[in-house]
């Protein structure tokens, strides 16, 4: 087609784009989804104003890709962009290197140009936008490792093509620009940019961006490239972490003979495989639309960096043949492990395992081996507290996942719990803090005028006391689970019992789990709002103690014995979601940034809170589960431009959206089993692979209908309210009776609790 006649058929088509993408979206009957594809109800913008800290971004990408692209501004509501992206190399990451264009005067040339923008259309797998001022047109289109522009000028000027490399240097060999740029850790991002009408002529940039001669063996840190005039200009480009050679070479591998038209198409099959996996019928457009919003999230990362069969590790600093296991990064597992790698687990079994095997093959390459916390494409930044890769690693073994060594995923595991310091965001071996922790069973907490005299503990990020302790608790209770497997007896016993080391931060008079000092007395005075400072972290971690209180994922029914029974547990979820937030917002979120998405005290907007609202089921009350998530997903993810309550973490808060609409969630990763929460559509069909599917029916399912009456599975009744996974994934159907009344016999039976700590 005509290109030109492609931008008119776009224009024609603003009125149903701007119905799409509009911050004033409201809710539509169920028939305005009708005959669209997954993909046609991603909505990219969703979230992309942030409550407080740090929005979403719009990135367009193939799921799981090296190729991520997103508009150079702050966020949605950036007047200016900063002139086009190339790449990100990592989640919420700048884009490396920066493509502008310029008509006009040599005099008027910069490194980066500023452009007043407008009919801006973005999908997952396309971008186009008008440069308004400049009065240039830009359509976009990628694949896994390589994009292309396309560029249409309509002033008769001079124009200018500028690459800019940020931090590195690049050079023309007379038929394309190739170079690198240095991003952290030694690592190096390379380029190959050819474009389809070779320039008149080529001139470097210098760091005051004056225009400097050059020839094919010098290089600048900038590149502009001369042209008399043009109508339209295409540049094909790829991306490698391995050299400009292999840039090359993706750039021809996935490029050759395509346009960004084609490149679209295939981007918009290739995404509707993905997003298909999971189809849904039934509850409104909104549900549908915040559903595959959710899900085109989870795709994000971690990326797959391998490249024609080999990758570059930033944890050795090599190059390896991958020997046909692609070779996955970027993740941060704090936020990851609870719901994101769970869902990939349920319907991408074999991603899973190749990611996993990822994560062991890091280990490998380190000096350390220990399991990393937060791999990304510049190596492992260690970040936030405790190391929960091994709940990634037991929750996939124990459901199945097979393809990675299970001896050294557990040798990995058990030096990154006990050689390596339990400090937050520290990779110093383990020193005085936690030799006190394998004495006593708990971090000790300082008091607010007390001097901090461990050297691994960061200066912003504290020692974050009972969140490590919690936490940790947890990590060794998943290394119990892989020591039962290996039949590592001795190990099995060690680990289990120090997995109750949560109870020695128990307060029985307060019922919140409370820091102690290095003498084991409790700090006093002590509010559970607001002491700790800055995002508590003096003894919690970026939430304060409500939040905290329900964070022994892997003893749930101990939990409940502690505070006194089910009644009583069942009185304390209540208060957190009643209990006022105690100062006016500009106080509370000034001390508790990470803790917006309020209801009383629960805050939606961070991953520690996600498994809240399903406790209510393991004592007794699967009712109020029902009622809450309900409730909690209707408020705060919506379809709009503050859609988002929190920092969305590249899948980590995404992923429970999508469990809790298909209407069942994995409170304890390590477990093989979900808690049944309220589904929000009529029909949900899960590919689980090899043809294989479940199907889950609710009948009646509605915004008011959101109570389960009965349920069935596979023909038989099902009285509990979960599910194990070796249920989900034989197939069939599972089957719920929906009502605006909650049935509070349902799921009530104490004996048909959801099981905690050694069911298995």
């Amino acid at each position: 087609m005509n290109i030109h006649l492609k931008k008119l058929l776009a224009r024609f088509s603003l009125l149903s784009i701007t119905l799409l993408y509009s911050s004033s979206c409201q809710d539509r009957t169920v028939s305005d989804s009708k005959g669209m594809t997954p993909v046609d109800l991603v909505n990219p913008y969703m979230g992309n104003i942030s409550h407080m800290l740090v929005p979403t971004f719009p990135t367009v990408h193939l799921p799981n890709s090296l190729m991520r692209v997103y508009p150079e501004r702050r966020d949605f509501t950036g007047d200016r962009l900063h002139g086009l992206p190339m790449m990100v190399t990592s989640h919420r990451g700048s884009s490396a290197f920066n493509l502008s264009f310029y008509q006009g005067n040599e005099e008027g040339i910069t490194s980066v140009i500023d452009y007043s923008y407008d009919q801006e259309k973005l999908t997952p797998y396309s971008y186009n936008v008008f440069l308004d001022e400049a009065e240039i047109e830009v359509e976009f289109g990628l694949s896994h490792q390589s994009a292309r522009y396309e560029i249409t000028f309509t002033q008769n000027k001079p124009t200018h093509l500028i690459l800019n490399s940020r931090n590195g240097k690049l050079k023309w060999d007379g038929q394309a620009v190739k170079g690198y740029q240095q991003i952290a850790n030694g690592v190096k991002v390379y380029v190959y940019m050819k474009p389809d009408i070779p320039p008149l002529q080529v001139s470097g940039l210098n760091r005051e961006d004056s225009l400097v001669s050059m020839d094919s063996e010098s290089g600048a840190r900038a590149l502009v490239l001369h042209y008399d005039h043009s109508s339209l200009l295409a540049i094909n480009y790829g991306i490698s972490f391995i050299d400009e050679r292999q840039a090359q070479r993706n750039q021809e591998r996935e490029l050759y003979g395509k346009n960004v038209e084609m490149l679209q198409q295939k981007g918009r099959e290739i995404w509707n495989d993905a997003l298909g996996k999971i189809s849904v019928r039934g509850g409104t457009d909104k549900d549908q639309r915040v559903f595959y919003s959710s899900l085109y999230r989870c795709y994000e990362r971690p990326v797959c960096i391998s490249e024609d069969g080999r990758y570059f590790s930033a944890f050795d600093g090599q190059v390896h043949e991958d020997e046909g296991r692609p070779f996955y990064t970027d993740d941060w597992i704090w936020d990851s492990y609870r719901a994101h790698h769970p869902l990939r687990v349920l319907i991408d079994a074999d991603k899973e395992s190749d990611i996993l095997h990822s994560f062991v093959t890091m280990a490998e390459q380190m000096d350390d081996f220990w399991l990393p916390t937060f791999p990304e494409i510049t190596g492992d930044s260690r970040r936030m507290n405790s190391n929960h890769g091994v709940a990634t690693i037991v929750d996939a073994y124990r459901k199945g996942v097979r393809g990675f060594n299970l001896e050294s995923a557990y040798a990995a595991s058990k030096g990154a719990i006990t050689e390596k310091t339990l400090a937050p965001w520290s990779g110093s071996p383990a020193g005085q803090l936690d030799l006190f922790y394998k004495m006593k069973g708990y971090i000790p907490a300082l008091y607010p005028d007390e001097e901090e005299t461990i050297p691994e503990v960061s200066g912003f990020e504290k020692r974050q006391p009972v969140a490590v302790t919690l936490g940790t608790a947890y990590d060794e209770w998943c290394l119990a689970q892989m020591a039962s497997d290996l039949a590592y007896d001795a190990d099995y016993k060690h680990f289990l019992a120090r997995s109750h080391n949560y109870r020695n931060l128990f307060n029985e008079e307060t019922g919140f789990f409370h820091p102690k000092d290095q003498y084991g007395k409790f700090i006093s005075p002590f509010d559970y709002r607001f002491s700790g400072g800055l995002g508590a972290r003096n003894y919690y971690g970026e939430n304060n103690g409500w939040t905290y209180r329900w964070d022994v994922q892997h003893n749930i029914a101990d939990l409940i014995q502690l505070m006194g029974g089910s009644e009583q547990f069942v009185q304390n979820l209540d208060r957190t979601f009643q209990e006022p937030m105690g100062r006016g917002k500009s106080q509370f979120y000034g001390q508790l940034p990470d803790q917006t998405g309020n209801v009383g005290q629960f805050s939606m907007a961070n991953e520690p809170s996600l498994h809240i609202p399903y406790l209510y089921t393991y004592a007794g009350q699967p009712w109020k589960t029902q009622k809450r998530i309900r409730s909690l997903v209707d408020t705060w993810f919506r379809n709009d431009l503050m859609g988002v309550p929190g920092d969305e973490d590249g899948g980590g808060m995404s992923a429970f959206v999508v469990f809790s609409q298909m209407g069942f969630y994995p409170v304890t990763p390590g477990m093989p089993m979900y808690v049944i929460g309220t589904p929000f559509f009529e029909h949900v069909k899960i590919d689980l692979g090899e043809g294989t599917i479940l199907s889950i029916e609710a009948k009646n399912a509605s915004k008011r209908n959101k109570y389960i009456q009965s349920a069935e599975l596979n023909g038989k009744p099902l009285e509990k309210a979960w599910v194990t996974h070796e249920e989900l994934l034989k197939g069939g159907k599972l089957v719920f009776e929906m009502g605006e009344k909650a049935n509070k016999q349902w799921g009530s039976d104490p004996l048909l609790s959801p099981p905690s700590f050694d069911y298995w």
